[in-house]
């Protein structure tokens, strides 16, 4: 036998692949359907995001494929390009979503044109919100250079703005584009937010990475939000029958919430005033004005053969507040 006979016949290999494939399609799982173009693209959602930053921050994201000759020509342009492409990905949307079936494709288009018109004309209304965003970014964070620095590199507003976009549009019944958009804001961001939650005015994310905030969270005005914190479930163990139940906590206003700090269960409030400070784990209510603050652990410095030797108790230590964690 030479050589040539203990090669691999490929083409025999994916002609038996292919039948095994084509078999398992016929299975008629949701991983089976075949038709083209039946869910929202994902690519144009993205570019969606990329055109409604333009409308948001017109001096800091251009799209070069314009020639501007004036702002009102400009903006038309964009706007028109906005609402046609979201009007087609809408209806995509509303023909894949179960609840949608019995409408007819007439009824689903006007459907998505309302829609369509009613996203649009809350743009200037988002504008606002997202201003008073980066004001608490810039007034909250003595790093700043300013606030086009924060415009251009700051993932917290960053994810922040596209969470106010998606959450416009998930209250207005808009099936799986609203999820597309917050996590395509994660994977650049490391954010995690629930088009569902519902956020205040004035609202800061510090650094960022690591932070989850689920569908039914509620946060007020004047919150800020350090890096790893999790504002989630108690538990999950109940599936699709917790679907539309209070979930997640609710932030009231003017609370800080620091580095790795878990919030969790519908039924637990932050008052007011709070200050939630790192690492700390909640589970129930907290009343207004509280400073929650884990015991500080026990450290222990070896050197050379030393014996260890561990830090001093926390009432010997400096009085100050262990509560705090900020970088």
């Amino acid at each position: 036998m030479t050589e040539k006979d203990n090669k691999p016949n490929f083409a025999l290999m994916i002609q038996e692949l292919e039948e095994s494939i084509l078999a398992d399609y016929e299975k008629e799982r949701v991983i089976d359907r075949l038709e083209l173009f039946s869910q929202p693209d994902g690519r144009m959602i993205e570019e969606l995001i990329e055109k409604l930053f333009r409308v948001v921050f017109p001096g800091f994201f251009r799209d070069y494929t314009y020639r501007i000759y004036n702002l009102k020509n400009s903006i038309s342009n964009l706007l028109e390009d906005i609402a046609d492409r979201l009007n087609r990905q809408i209806a995509i949307a509303l023909r894949g979503n179960p609840g949608e079936e019995k409408l007819t494709d007439e009824e689903i288009s006007k459907e998505a044109e309302r829609i369509t018109a009613e996203f649009i004309s809350r743009l200037p209304e988002i504008r606002e919100y997202v201003d008073m965003d980066l004001s608490a970014a810039y007034d909250g964070d003595p790093a700043a250079a300013g606030k086009e620095e924060i415009i251009i590199a700051y993932p917290g507003l960053y994810a922040t703005t596209v969470n106010r976009l998606a959450h416009v549009l998930y209250k207005l019944g808009v099936p799986l584009i609203p999820r597309i958009m917050t996590e395509y804001a994660h994977s650049r961001t490391g954010i995690d937010i629930h088009p569902g939650a519902s956020i205040g005015r004035y609202f800061f994310i510090d650094h960022g990475t690591g932070i989850v905030i689920g569908e039914t969270t509620v946060i007020g005005d004047n919150v800020k939000i350090y890096q790893g914190v999790t504002i989630g479930a108690l538990s999950t163990r109940g599936g699709q029958r917790l679907h539309g139940l209070k979930r997640h906590p609710t932030i009231e206003d003017n609370v800080t919430i620091y580095a790795g700090a878990s919030i969790l269960g519908g039924d637990t409030v932050i008052g007011h005033d709070s200050i939630i400070g790192s690492n700390a784990f909640i589970t129930r209510s907290v009343e207004p004005g509280t400073r929650v603050s884990v015991r500080n652990q026990e450290l222990q410095f070896k050197s050379g053969s030393a014996a260890p030797q561990t830090q001093p108790e926390p009432e010997k230590q400096d009085k100050a507040p262990a509560w705090f964690y900020v970088i």
